[in-house]
């Protein structure tokens, strides 16, 4: 059985792991939501096609997409110490998991304005829609739908993240779980961090897929 001191220590880690994973999720879109927005547009078939733009905003997406995550922990630990003033904890966890998000969602944004219908385009900008508008009226607007499953995988994607965090004494439920259910061999801890991991995604998860069903224009 649980004693009451781990029992308050699991509910502690949840709410930092909520934490983490909700702050990180606003600040990757903060930055990946322009990010997909520019790749989007500066497509060979987008709005200001852009070869040279796309192509480098590319490269470093992909770069940034490819460094997995806990190396990426560790290699951006002197920028985390210069912005939060420590390397460690849920705050500090929160800028790795940041950079690591927003190239994540980026490209999702990317490929849900490029799934809105060529046509929708055509009409707006026949009727003289300037960039701006096409982009808050048209692409966002038709794409909502996606991109709201775009956040639902997100936060799922990034809740993983903050797990992996507890390497490093990133904080939250993967904290505990390797201090705990690994070190210690605490195999019941391991499984119940475990268990309200799977929780959080699940709720979040559904929480996600309910608010995009009910603005999937599709379904009205």
């Amino acid at each position: 059985m649980l004693d009451e001191t781990i029992r308050g220590m699991l509910v502690e880690g949840t709410w930092a792991t909520l934490y983490m994973t909700l702050v990180s999720t606003f600040f990757g879109y903060v930055v990946g939501l322009p990010l997909g927005i520019v790749l989007a547009i500066t497509d060979k078939e987008g709005l200001k096609s852009n070869v040279v733009a796309y192509k480098l905003l590319d490269f470093v997406v992909n770069l940034t997409r490819s460094v997995p995550f806990l190396i990426l922990l560790i290699l951006v630990m002197p920028l985390t110490k210069l912005i939060v003033g420590q390397s460690y904890g849920s705050t500090a966890t929160i800028v790795p998991l940041t950079i690591a998000a927003a190239p994540f969602i980026g490209r999702m944004v990317e490929s849900s304005l490029k799934e809105v219908d060529k046509g929708v385009i055509e009409a707006a900008q026949s009727m003289g829609a300037g960039t701006f508008t096409i982009i808050w009226k048209v692409l966002l607007a038709e794409a909502r739908t996606s991109l709201l499953v775009g956040v639902t995988i997100a936060i799922g994607t990034i809740l993983g993240y903050s797990a992996m965090a507890g390497v490093v004494g990133g904080g939250g439920l993967g904290d505990i779980a390797i201090r705990y259910g690994y070190y210690r061999y605490e195999t019941g801890v391991m499984l119940v961090t475990i268990f309200i991991l799977v929780v959080l995604v699940q709720i979040l998860q559904g929480i996600g897929m309910l608010l995009s069903k009910k603005l999937d224009r599709r379904r009205v």
